[in-house]
């Protein structure tokens, strides 16, 4: 049996829970040697432990993505511990409250622009340095959101540096795509994460109004989002770069 990402040394941001978390069980299930990446240790520990007791590969390291220095040592680390780096998911992102886009502040705009922007692009630089001076080819998916693919009056700033990262990710792929290394980016929707419970509690009914506007008629679980993330990442999506993959059970459709 050939495993997803058999013998891939994966990066993964945001790793400590939800759809990070999923991913990081995942790619380590479909044999890859990861190295999970957050801010709070704790997190981090209880899932590289539940991996390596279900026989994976995996170590930590406390990232925060606003620190520029500490989003290229986690790739420096990955490199460190397993001599190369093959594939890279940055998933990690930051939430404000929702609203209008004159009640944004300023603070929670740089925070939006420093985590879920800043950081990706910073990853994006420093994981095509690793996998050029290592492995050679490889690929990076960029987490983005199905809010950003249109207007979005409740999440202005959340949806415009998604928007970005899907910029960003199209940029990468034809820049790096000479090279064999592929970027591509996906779009989740409604997931049942604590970033939508978070939304959920300025927004009473959220969930059920997303769910209602879902063809699936339900939330994603976190794992089937990582399923997008670990297929695109694989040598079986060997032909696929620049793309913003909707995995949102059919809700722009």
């Amino acid at each position: 049996m050939t495993y997803l990402l058999e013998d891939k040394v994966a990066l993964i941001s945001g790793a400590g829970r939800g759809i990070g978390a999923a991913a990081a069980r995942l790619f380590a299930g479909e044999g890859a040697r990861v190295l999970l990446a957050a801010r709070t240790e704790d997190q981090l520990k209880a899932v590289t432990e539940e991996i390596r007791t279900a026989g994976g590969v995996a170590d930590y390291v406390v990232c925060d993505l606003a620190d520029p220095d500490s989003v290229r040592a986690a790739v420096e680390r990955a490199v460190a511990l397993h001599g190369r780096l093959d594939v890279a998911f940055n998933n990690g992102a930051a939430i404000t409250p929702p609203g209008p886009m004159d009640q944004v502040t300023v603070a929670d705009f740089d925070l939006l622009y420093e985590v879920n922007l800043r950081a990706v692009w910073l990853a994006m630089a420093a994981e095509v340095t690793a996998i050029r001076a290592t492995a050679g080819t490889g690929a990076i998916v960029n987490n983005s959101s199905v809010g950003s693919l249109r207007g979005n009056p409740r999440l202005p700033a959340y949806a415009a540096m998604k928007r970005a990262v899907n910029s960003l990710t199209e940029s990468a792929a034809v820049t790096y795509g000479p090279e064999g290394i592929r970027v591509n980016a996906i779009a989740p929707g409604n997931t049942a994460t604590a970033m939508i419970d978070a939304w959920q509690s300025h927004s009473p009914g959220l969930v059920e109004r997303l769910v209602a506007a879902t063809p699936l008629g339900r939330q994603a679980a976190p794992d089937e989002i990582a399923q997008a993330a670990a297929w695109l990442l694989s040598d079986r999506a060997s032909f696929v770069t620049g793309a913003i993959l909707p995995v949102d059970g059919g809700a722009r459709a």
